[in-house]
């Protein structure tokens, strides 16, 4: 897989994002369908934290608790709705992870952002791309989150790990990106998030 992404390259390749309409992301035929539908979509930021450990850097992800109302039981990034008071996508990422996961704010260095994604449910989501060194301690709200992990960085940007598939959900056929990751089952618009940020950060 080639030598670890480093923290400016990373910077360096966030901010040389090409422009949308020439840029192929993830969820082209969400956004699609959100634009001929003229449907006002909420409007949500999520947290896709690279530690940079010693052996190789890793991103952060949390499984949902089984209990919750939305996407119970799934993997995604900390994050959540954009709330009043919110001073841009970044405070509702950063705002978010500490709530869900304890990550502290003030060890998190921001490198960029990604395009907005475009959910099937009906969000907008900035993913913020962040930095951290390590160590770092969770201490996930267990209300939210059942559990916290981390993935080789390594292993999300390699394009073989990535998989399209589609299954039919409530009368229509979905497709969705998934990424398979020892007995975890990475997909949706978390794994679509992950195939933007490669399309980006890893060419």
């Amino acid at each position: 897989m080639g030598r670890p992404l480093t923290r400016d390259e990373i910077i360096r390749r966030l901010a040389e994002t090409p422009p949308l309409e020439d840029l192929l992301t993830a969820d082209d035929l969400e956004k699609r369908r959100a634009a001929a539908s003229g449907r006002e979509l909420t409007p949500a930021a999520v947290l896709l934290l690279v530690v940079n450990h010693p052996r190789e850097p890793a991103v952060v992800f949390t499984q949902r608790s089984a209990h919750l109302a939305d996407h119970a039981g799934q993997i995604s990034f900390p994050g959540g709705r954009v709330e009043e008071g919110d001073a841009g996508p970044a405070h509702t990422a950063l705002r978010e992870a500490q709530e869900e996961v304890g990550i502290d704010p003030s060890g998190v260095e921001i490198l960029g952002e990604l395009p907005d994604y475009h959910t099937s449910t009906g969000y907008r989501v900035r993913p913020v791309v962040g930095w951290m060194e390590p160590p770092i301690a969770y201490a996930p709200d267990p209300y939210e989150v059942a559990d916290v992990f981390e993935v080789p960085l390594a292993f999300l940007l390699e394009t073989a790990n990535h998989r399209y598939e589609s299954a039919f959900y409530k009368g229509r056929l979905r497709h969705y990106w998934a990424m398979p990751w020892q007995g975890r089952f990475i997909w949706g618009a978390t794994a679509g998030m992950l195939v933007t940020f490669q399309r980006i950060v890893g060419r």
